[in-house]
């Protein structure tokens, strides 16, 4: 069996998650502004839920199933990101510890994510998508190339309810047109500021 990778950036370390990371997991989950954006997450969320889960983690991991903690030096784990099937597609999801929301993390570890994804599987798409409500969220994939493709609906096991879900698509082209992008907007900022 492969080691499940390791993804490096600017700023985190991207890896599959340890055993010791659990009172951590359940002190970011333990908060309802993060579990209110997520489907499969119950609100309150204990110490022993996070081990659960963790003992869960399948060993096994492919571009279409895998979890990585977002770690960064300082702060250590700060959220997840991963890949799971969902029907035909592979589906990215994300969560990230309301303290570190707004820095730029979730759309370095969404960019690396993404990028590793395509780069490790055969697919040409990836699926993803937000409760309406959740627009940090949806921009963060907009920045990417993710569109709309329709409203489902999901249930919030923290809302104990069901609630409008905006489903999203990227493509590996769109993908990397959004990535283009970017660099030509960084270096267009960059020479303004010559």
């Amino acid at each position: 069996m492969r080691a499940q990778p390791e993804i490096v950036t600017n700023r985190l370390v991207l890896h599959r998650p340890r055993l010791r990371d659990a009172p951590r997991i359940a002190a970011l989950l333990n908060n309802y502004e993060v579990t209110k954006n997520l489907a499969r997450v119950p609100y309150p969320y204990t110490m022993n839920m996070a081990v659960d889960w963790l003992l869960r983690q399948r060993k096994e991991w492919s571009p279409e199933s895998v979890t990585f903690g977002i770690y960064t030096e300082r702060a250590g784990l700060i959220g997840f990101c991963g890949t799971h099937r969902e029907g035909h597609d592979a589906e990215i999801g994300y969560w990230l510890g309301e303290p570190y929301w707004g820095k730029g993390y979730m759309t370095e570890a969404v960019e690396a994510v993404i990028s590793w994804y395509f780069d490790n599987s055969g697919a040409n798409r990836l699926i993803s998508g937000v409760f309406h409500f959740n627009k940090a969220s949806l921009a963060i994939q907009e920045k990417f190339g993710f569109v709309t493709t329709g409203i489902g609906k999901r249930i919030c096991l923290a809302q104990g309810t069901e609630i409008d879900h905006i489903e999203t698509l990227i493509t590996r082209e769109a993908f990397h047109a959004a990535l283009a992008a970017r660099e030509r907007a960084r270096i267009s900022v960059a020479r303004s500021g010559e």
